[in-house]
């Protein structure tokens, strides 16, 4: 049985650890790459085509050791046989034999030209045996190639990479994918835990961190979840249990804070974020927030400031250059605004709100082509099926602020 109560499935796809998502448990691997890898070709070589037809054979009856070293021998006579690869990648995994696995998906990924869902099984692999340096290095190329392969593959690597995200401290992107997929797929356990662990900054992976803060994580991912879904009544619920029980940790308040603002209740969100700033008060999302709040309210010096330090706080934050931007933006400083902008558009390309913001700018600036270009890709990323935008899961909509292009 899987963690999310459905029956595991083969072949599987899923890592096997506990920090694992089991969703691709009903999806045949090949299924998964066939638009990627191309069918196998006539070989003339008998012996081959003999040791071929006989792993397939020893596939298709279930008998998988037999098949690996069948399917062994045969990429060894013919190593550009990107099928072979495939299955004995497929059967290596549903071994649990990551290492042996990734390397045949390395081979496949050297030999096919356009790789694609290739990157994300090897990534798999390697974040079961750990590596998650490569792992994480390898989902990043399969999303700057498109995102290949099925929704399936797309929705478990996707979020492997969040989890990968938050480990490496870059919490508002994963954050940002966990909303997306919380928003796709509803709840479950796993998903939580990392929302929770993303939501309270710590870098760790689900089940990776001292078991005395699991009820907080809990909390935490539970309220975050009922965020990203809008259903703010229960996520309050769990906000105000967790400010109770852990009312002077970090984050507890700015987390409160989000709830009440995406209830348009801005004045007592206010009092949170100000809080969140004297228990923890290098918190640069609390930063961002006042200054979003008073960009809203035209107090453009007080969120100039905020944002301006928001940006030294963390200037790889590119939320942090995109407030200070838009502010930047609203008090007519347009040259300023745009080298903030187009930070923030190096860091998170794909955050579309970045994109038609800097075209407001660049048409004020009178750089139309460029403005025509930033609003292409504004358009583009809206239309992804499987988008990563960096946006905020507040309800607050920036694309009609006043300084957004109409």
């Amino acid at each position: 049985m899987s963690l999310d109560g459905r029956p595991k499935g083969r072949p599987s796809f899923y890592p096997m650890t506990f920090a694992r998502p089991t969703m691709l448990s009903v999806f045949p691997l090949v299924a998964l790459l066939s638009m990627a890898v191309p069918a196998a070709l006539s070989f003339p070589q008998q012996s081959f085509d003999e040791i071929a037809q006989r792993a397939d054979s020893a596939r298709t009856a279930d008998r998988v050791t037999e098949a690996i070293a069948l399917y062994r021998q045969a990429v060894q006579l013919r190593p550009s046989w990107s099928d072979g690869w495939l299955w004995l990648g497929d059967l290596l995994y549903d071994q649990n034999r990551f290492s042996e696995a990734q390397d045949s998906f390395t081979h496949l990924v050297a030999i096919t030209p356009q790789p694609g869902p290739a990157w994300a099984m090897k990534a798999l692999c390697e974040y079961e045996m750990r590596d998650y340096a490569h792992s994480l290095d390898d989902l990043e190329t399969w999303m700057h190639g498109g995102l290949q392969g099925s929704e399936g593959l797309a929705d478990v690597a996707t979020f492997h990479r969040a989890l990968l995200l938050t480990r490496e401290g870059r919490f508002d992107r994963a954050l940002h994918l966990l909303t997306e997929r919380a928003q796709r797929r509803g709840e479950s356990p796993l998903l939580v835990e990392a929302m929770g662990l993303a939501s309270l900054r710590m870098p760790n992976l689900p089940g990776d961190y001292p078991p005395g803060l699991r009820e907080e994580v809990w909390l935490a991912g539970k309220a975050t979840f009922y965020l990203s879904v809008q259903e703010l009544e229960r996520g309050q619920d769990y906000s105000h249990r967790l400010l109770a029980e852990y009312g002077q940790q970090p984050q507890v308040h700015y987390i409160h804070g989000l709830l009440l603002e995406a209830q348009s209740k801005s004045d007592e969100a206010l009092q949170d974020f100000h809080t969140e700033l004297q228990i923890f008060p290098q918190n640069s999302e609390a930063m961002l927030e006042i200054a979003g709040i008073d960009i809203d309210n035209g107090k453009l010096d007080e969120a100039t400031i905020l944002a301006r330090r928001a940006v030294q706080i963390d200037p790889a934050n590119p939320e942090a250059h995109h407030v200070l931007g838009r502010v930047l933006l609203a008090a007519g400083q347009t040259k300023e605004s745009a080298q903030e902008l187009q930070s923030a558009a190096r860091l998170a390309p794909d955050n579309a709100a970045i994109h038609l913001h800097l075209a407001t700018a660049y048409q004020r600036l009178g750089r139309k082509e460029d403005a025509q270009q930033e609003m292409t890709t504004y358009f583009a990323i809206r239309k992804k099926k499987w988008p990563d935008r960096s946006e905020s899961m507040k309800t607050r909509n920036t694309s009609h602020s006043p300084e957004a292009p109409q």
